[in-house]
């Protein structure tokens, strides 16, 4: 008979017997092909890489960060031992869009900051630059692609106008 002493002690652990475990019945589940990495790749994606890689090296630019939104920008920084740094923020090219932004955020650097006046005309510079290096990498420029470039140009001149633009340039004159 145990006691209350036992039980405190726990003298009575170490004369019952433990229970054996209970073994688990594993499932295994059928083995599955997997394709090496590179056999699931999309070539077009090899493509899209070499035109990023080309395009950074081409003009000195670093991307800060990759985007996971369809958004961008573009900007350099100026030291004052006269070295100037360019990054960029955009999406990885992966489709037409992506890599229409990520284009457009190059083009930016490639034409040069504070060229055009005012500020919408170097957005329309920079979209017919973005289309210009996607014509020449093969990078197909598809109906949603140039809907994005009318929207951006459209917001880009609403805005030079509510900060009291004068004249608009002619070119820019479509997207009022």
């Amino acid at each position: 008979m145990l006691t209350l002493w036992d039980l405190l002690t726990d003298r009575a652990a170490k004369r019952r017997p433990k229970p054996a475990p209970k073994k688990r019945r594993v499932r295994r589940a059928a083995p599955v092909a997997v394709a090496p990495p590179a056999a699931r790749r999309r070539p077009i994606q090899d493509r899209y890489d070499a035109m990023t890689r080309q395009m950074l090296a081409e003009y000195g630019v670093r991307v800060r960060k990759w985007r996971s939104s369809m958004s961008g920008v573009a900007w350099e920084v100026h030291y004052e031992d006269g070295k100037v740094v360019r990054l960029i923020e955009a999406p990885k090219p992966k489709g037409p869009m992506s890599a229409a932004i990520f284009l457009h955020e190059i083009g930016h650097h490639a034409i040069g900051f504070n060229r055009y006046k005012p500020r919408c005309l170097e957005e329309l510079r920079a979209w017919q630059w973005s289309l210009e290096a996607m014509e020449r990498h093969g990078v197909a420029i598809t109906d949603r692609v140039r809907d994005r470039m009318r929207d951006s140009l459209r917001y880009a001149v609403a805005k030079a106008r509510r900060r009291g633009l004068k004249r608009l340039p002619d070119e820019l004159l479509p997207y009022l």
